[in-house]
């Protein structure tokens, strides 16, 4: 098992946490110096707020860790392409890499939809390394969707 193999495994476990709690099964871990310094998973609909994304969980993390808002010489493992918001905090962040499981075709900005990782004009760009562990994260995602539109076709004939 390659580096990137292990710690995209850790953030597959953090998707998993957020899966226990019936949210969207997404995770990330940021790594410093070959260790993690911060976990996150999706908390949108348990903490009732728009910003409790994976990766902004753990870069609140990683930054109190490290006492600094940049994070200069980390990587992020996240199970699924970051969003608008994430991607902009990536970038924000001054993280160095992103090493993506899943990409995402509806909302996806690391090249799915846009590429703000790497946007011209930016004063920071950030490396994106893609499908690590990419079926294990996608089926995830699809198998948590599929259970959720069995869910509602059960409540919606109940109903009936």
């Amino acid at each position: 098992m390659t580096e990137e193999e292990r710690f995209m495994k850790e953030a597959i476990r953090q998707a998993k946490k957020a899966r226990a709690l019936k949210e969207v099964p997404i995770g990330c871990v940021i790594v410093s110096e070959g260790k993690i310094i911060a976990r996150g998973y999706n908390r949108r609909n348990t903490d009732k707020n728009t910003l409790s994304h994976a990766e902004l969980n753990a870069i609140r993390k990683a930054s109190k860790k490290l006492g600094d808002w940049r994070l200069e010489g980390c990587t992020m493992y996240v199970t699924l392409e970051p969003c608008q918001m994430c991607a902009g905090a990536l970038v924000q962040s001054r993280i160095d890499e992103v090493v993506i499981g899943s990409m995402n075709p509806k909302a996806g900005c690391a090249g799915s939809v846009l590429n703000l990782l790497e946007a011209e004009g930016f004063n920071h760009k950030v490396k994106i390394t893609k499908g690590i562990l990419q079926e294990e994260c996608s089926s995830m995602l699809s198998e948590f969707f599929r259970e959720l539109r069995q869910e509602k076709k059960m409540k919606k004939e109940e109903k009936s």
